[in-house]
């Protein structure tokens, strides 16, 4: 494959000897089959399984594939790194495996979790700063201070060659491979997938298409692809926080723009309903920037063909998040929906609603009735009632035995 940027494209030599520097910390996750996306998209779909990986990320590969270059007086000097969960912790168990000392700038609004992980794998955890970008400021003095080596999550050659191990795996564990999913987000592991899946395909005799997926709100590699240059871009909160990069890393960007074949984008929708998907089908617990792969598959950004690896990048889910998301994504599949019926204000009413709810097989899981609005008559009330329901339909049928039993009853708008 050509190489026209100033990048120097890794060679398969190089990722298989990283493979076996990575492999005496990291594990082989599996590759696992799935019959539910299988029937959803009419292809043969497995999930390369990094969210059970050590430290719950594919992050440590790079981590500890770039801290293993290091000479013996840049060990002494320590490393330093900014991240707000699981480069943090990639880091730190890095460190830990090479006995380097490491200390690790989080935001001060990181999540407990992914905060104390790092610490117990034995960094100083520093919080600095309200944003990720003022934690990346603190650790970028930090290292210019005291002489640290600053570890980049991804803008780093070693680093991508790390990452790619993963690439290396999907293909050594499953044959036939056409198609594989990998979530973008500085480009790291994108650029590693991509170019390892595709060299070590081009040695088997195959091709290889390789989809990159990101946040639709934080999607800057779309604009950088169609430009041709490194584009910064203004994100928009997404739920997928792992993958929230502004500006892509220049060496993953030389490298994807010409090994990847698309770049798609997913909604924060579509990534909890995907989160949702992955408990209650495959018993995965896997975070936003991690389920981005399955999104795309179960939108149809990417429409695969034959044998497709949707890569699952991490599992380091806030317990906090995780309820916020499952809840988020039952709403977005339809299975909890929040209907408002206006009754007249008199005994009985409230007993009707339930009775009509029940007749149509709904669960009610919350009940607020209120006298005070903008739009009622005076002799109204409101009753919001949310309702869990088996998807779409269902849903409908409740809204139908409400109205049937003479009630005014439609989805409430918020």
């Amino acid at each position: 494959m050509p190489n026209q940027s100033p990048v120097v494209t890794p060679t398969l030599a190089e990722f298989e000897a990283a493979h076996a520097i990575v492999a005496q910390v990291a594990i082989e996750t599996p590759v696992l089959h799935s019959n539910y996306l299988s029937k959803l998209t009419g292809a043969d779909v497995w999930l390369k399984a990094e969210t059970l990986q050590r430290t719950g990320a594919y992050k440590v590969r790079g981590a500890y594939h770039r801290m293993s270059k290091l000479t013996a007086a840049e060990r002494k000097k320590g490393v330093v790194a900014a991240s707000a969960g699981n480069h943090a912790q990639g880091v730190a168990l890095a460190a830990k495996k090479l006995g380097i000392k490491a200390t690790v700038f989080m935001p001060i609004g990181a999540s407990l979790p992914k905060f104390l992980a790092t610490q117990n794998y034995g960094a100083e955890v520093v919080l600095e700063g309200a944003v990720f970008a003022e934690a990346l400021k603190a650790a970028q003095e930090y290292a210019a201070k005291k002489g640290a080596i600053f570890i980049p999550p991804y803008d780093n050659r070693d680093v991508v060659l790390g990452q790619g191990t993963v690439g290396l795996e999907i293909l050594d564990q499953l044959e036939g491979v056409d198609s594989i999913l990998v979530a973008i987000g500085g480009g790291g592991l994108a650029a590693g997938v991509a170019v390892a899946a595709k060299l070590k395909a081009q040695a088997q005799g195959r091709k290889i298409k390789i989809i990159g997926v990101q946040s639709a709100n934080a999607a800057s590699y779309v604009p950088s692809i169609k430009s041709g240059k490194v584009t910064q871009i203004a994100t928009k909160p997404t739920i997928a926080d792992g993958i929230a990069v502004a500006k892509p890393g220049q060496i993953p960007f030389e490298l994807i723009k010409t090994h990847i074949d698309k770049v798609v984008t997913v909604t924060d929708d579509d990534i909890a309903k995907a989160i949702v998907t992955l408990l209650e089908r495959s018993k995965l617990v896997v975070e936003p920037a991690g389920a981005v792969t399955v999104a795309a598959l179960m939108t149809g950004a990417f429409k695969p063909k034959g044998r497709t690896v949707a890569v699952l990048s991490g599992g380091n889910f806030d317990p906090l998040l995780m309820q916020k998301v499952i809840g988020h994504g039952l709403v977005a599949s339809d299975r909890y929906v929040t209907i408002s019926v206006m009754l007249p204000d008199r005994p009985g009413m409230l007993v009707k609603t339930a009775e009509a709810i029940a007749s149509a097989h709904g669960n009610v899981v919350e009940v607020l009735h209120t006298r005070h609005g903008d739009d009622f008559d005076i002799s109204e009330v409101e009753l919001r009632v949310s309702v869990e329901t088996t998807g779409a339909e269902h849903s409908r049928r409740v809204l139908k035995a409400l109205n049937d039993a003479g009630l005014k009853a439609r989805v409430a708008k918020n």
